[in-house]
């Protein structure tokens, strides 16, 4: 008989002793906790509070993080297991994880508790800090990251800027992917220039309809309302995320056989006139990886292993992106996030003090490109890389958004948001707060370049060929505003010679102009 526990006071095998924890990020059944049956064990998973409030979250990934959960729960004990999975209705009453350990240690006479090393910090704090008297207390690795924990010292050094290309190409050789006799595979590190492309009008149709799922959370978002868990984004009693291994593997291939084939090539791309406007060629993979779902090892063998099939359609530009996209930065942001906190929580090189304004909130603005990207990640809880840094990171970093606020905004509202991996892309690379420890220059951009990678401009309310005009793009004279009140910072960066060149060579009254309309929209940001 399978049986998930769902009462903290449940009748345990009377040799349990120890008690393991599972964080909702920690659902890697290949994690060697899992290799033998143990009576002596209960694994503990706990919807907690704490977990709902440090931030406010979209609905959808309270309910994907409390499904993938439940169902880990489930398969455990289907193993053999002996799993304990606490809902709200159980955890209610306990303050926080801390509290809830005591009790259920007391409550069962253990004498052991173990856990995983979290992957932020907070936690880890949390958990290292806890106090079990008469408990033994040990932590062990995830096992899911390619570079150990351990080797994170010898990748990173606190405050000081690592290419990430060069921590990319050491990856590669470590692991050994792509590569041959030595050498990267194809005779270049790097295919970022091939990947580039901008979605044309006749290439919307060829775009595949995104691959969803119809996960029942009915129940959860029943229990969220029971529990006045405040949430944002649009709610949906069907999950289209996946929340278990079968939907992760289906995903992914589903991403192997009908998006690797012009991942790369359209990667950076937006559009808002294709019914797959919303995920386009991305693998959509990262909920289930940053969940731990699956693991990054398993998606980057499988893609590889496809595209070595089907290389007569498949380039290796599309393939290298992609990697690099996992084995280089996910594996570099992780890094860089342990090395510098707690200090990098509170980083604001630029001095950006001003208020998020309330469209990121409601999408309720006439700038196209903004417009789309909220609505995108308020109805999906998603946004691809680009949008991300281009549309709302970059109109933050211009506006001089304070990156406590874009840092909680972006920590919400995405599916895949947990801080170790969003902190240093949004605090470092969209918003430039770190002061260069992540990025070598500031991804700042005028609207030339989102007319360049999208179809937003067309049917925008404002005119990306204007600067100074009523109708101008805000993103224009904003973009000269932000270069010109830090030229003291970037004046001098090699990066930036031809952008502060150029602005030198308009005349006094050009730059005037363009100074006092975009101090006219700062004054204003709510209402663009």
């Amino acid at each position: 008989m399978i049986t998930v526990f769902n009462t903290i006071s449940a009748s345990l095998s009377p040799q349990t002793q120890t008690l393991r924890l599972i964080l909702g990020d920690q659902l890697n059944a290949s994690h060697s906790w899992f290799k033998q049956i143990d009576p002596t064990v209960v694994y503990v998973i706990a919807e907690l509070k704490q977990e709902t409030g440090y931030v406010n979250h979209h609905v959808q990934k309270v309910c994907a993080f409390f499904a993938a959960m439940a169902q880990f729960a489930q398969a455990l004990a289907q193993c053999g297991h002996q799993v304990m999975y606490l809902t709200l209705d159980e955890t209610q009453h306990y303050a926080d994880l801390p509290q809830l350990l005591e009790y259920i240690t007391k409550e069962h006479k253990l004498t052991h508790f173990q856990y995983q090393q979290p992957d932020e910090y907070r936690l880890s704090q949390q958990l290292s800090s806890v106090v079990l008297p008469g408990i033994a207390i040990n932590g062990t690795d995830s096992e899911h990251f390619l570079l150990p924990f351990s080797d994170i010292q010898r990748e990173f050094t606190p405050k000081k800027h690592v290419k990430m290309e060069f921590f990319y190409r050491r990856m590669r050789k470590r692991f050994n992917v792509l590569m041959q006799d030595g050498e990267p595979f194809g005779g270049q590190w790097n295919f970022d220039q091939q990947n580039r492309a901008s979605i044309k009008k006749n290439d919307l149709a060829d775009i595949p309809s995104p691959l969803l799922f119809a996960n029942d959370v009915s129940d959860i978002l029943v229990r969220l309302k029971r529990h006045n868990i405040n949430t944002i984004g649009k709610a949906e009693s069907q999950l289209l995320w996946p929340v278990n291994r079968l939907q992760s593997r289906k995903l992914l291939d589903y991403f192997c056989q009908h998006l690797l084939i012009r991942f790369g090539h359209f990667q950076d791309a937006m559009t808002e006139n294709s019914r797959s406007d919303w995920s386009l060629y991305h693998s959509r993979l990262s909920f289930a990886l940053n969940a731990k779902i699956i693991s990054p090892s398993e998606v980057i063998n499988k893609v590889i292993a496809h595209w070595q099939a089907h290389q007569d359609d498949i380039s290796l530009a599309q393939v290298e992106g992609f990697v690099r996209q996992i084995l280089g930065w996910r594996e570099y942001v992780r890094g860089i996030y342990w090395i510098n906190m707690p200090d990098y929580a509170t980083q604001n090189a630029l001095q950006a003090q001003r208020p998020l304004p309330g469209y990121f909130w409601t999408a309720n603005t006439k700038m196209s490109c903004m417009h789309h990207t909220i609505k995108q990640s308020l109805d999906f809880a998603y946004a691809h890389h680009i949008q991300r840094l281009m549309v709302t990171g970059c109109f933050s970093l211009l506006a001089g958004i304070n990156p406590d606020e874009v840092d909680q905004w972006y920590l919400g509202i995405y599916i895949d948001a947990i801080e170790w991996v969003e902190m240093p892309n949004t605090r470092g690379m969209t918003q430039f707060a770190d002061g260069g420890i992540v990025a070598t220059k500031p991804y700042a951009a005028s609207g030339n370049y989102l007319n360049k990678m999208s179809d937003h401009c067309k049917n925008c309310h404002y005119n990306v060929k204007l600067k100074t005009e009523e109708n101008a793009c805000p993103f224009n004279s904003l973009y000269w505003h932000f270069i010109q009140r830090h030229q003291a910072q970037f004046g001098r960066n090699p990066r930036m010679t031809m952008v502060y060149k150029n602005w030198q060579k308009m005349d006094t009254g050009t730059q005037q102009a363009i100074i006092n309309k975009a101090e006219a929209l700062l004054a204003n940001l709510d209402n663009l």
